[in-house]
């Protein structure tokens, strides 16, 4: 397992049973592949302390364990292509290719690796791992929300999830940056990571 929040307080309080998986994700458990068509890793950053630009990763592979029985025996791998960064401009796109941020010809691919799941109760989950860019891990967590559970017209049985993060990029060593006359920076450094990922469960 990973760390999850606690709250603490001075008397101490009865333990409470694990939350439950919804109904649905609880009746669920196999080997699932990321279906790279079907699934978007964006991110959110703040330019120019003014507004906000958006970006995604256009090649994106990985694989899921879900246990409805047990959620935190679930699991997860993503891998995304830096060089497939996308954010509508070609030469902003070329800019954080570069030595300035991902220098994506030495370190090409971005790596995350479940440590730990909980069910939250209902459809919500939370997910801790590792995340590896540019060569440093550091822990992350995801918030998910599970959408649900189709065949789709292919005969393929997928799962949808929906996810939420935020991290700090200096805590992985992107620093870069440029001081704004009227005050602040270009690039914030929080950045708002989404996700919705489709999975198609494996023969």
């Amino acid at each position: 397992m990973g760390f999850f929040r606690k709250n603490h307080s001075a008397t101490a309080a009865a333990p409470t049973a694990p939350a439950e998986a919804g109904p649905e994700l609880a009746a669920l458990t196999g080997d699932y592949a990321l279906d790279p068509t079907h699934t978007t890793i964006g991110f959110v950053a703040r330019h120019a302390m003014v507004t906000n630009i958006k970006g995604s990763f256009r090649d994106v592979s990985g694989s899921l364990h879900l246990d409805g029985a047990d959620p935190s025996a679930s699991t997860a791998v993503i891998e995304v292509a830096m060089d497939s960064i996308d954010t509508g401009n070609a030469d902003r796109d070329g800019h954080l290719k570069s030595g300035d941020f991902f220098r994506t010809e030495e370190f090409p691919t971005m790596t995350f690796r479940s440590t730990g799941a909980e069910a939250l109760g209902g459809d919500g989950y939370r997910m801790t791992g590792d995340l590896t860019i540019l060569g440093t891990t550091r822990p992350i967590t995801i918030d998910l929300e599970f959408n649900g559970a189709a065949k789709d017209p292919f005969g393929n049985e997928r799962v949808g999830f929906e996810g939420r993060a935020e991290l700090l990029r200096s805590d992985w060593g992107l620093t870069w940056n440029a001081a704004l006359e009227t005050g602040g920076v270009l690039v914030s450094d929080k950045i708002k990571l989404r996700f919705d990922v489709s999975a198609v469960k494996k023969a």
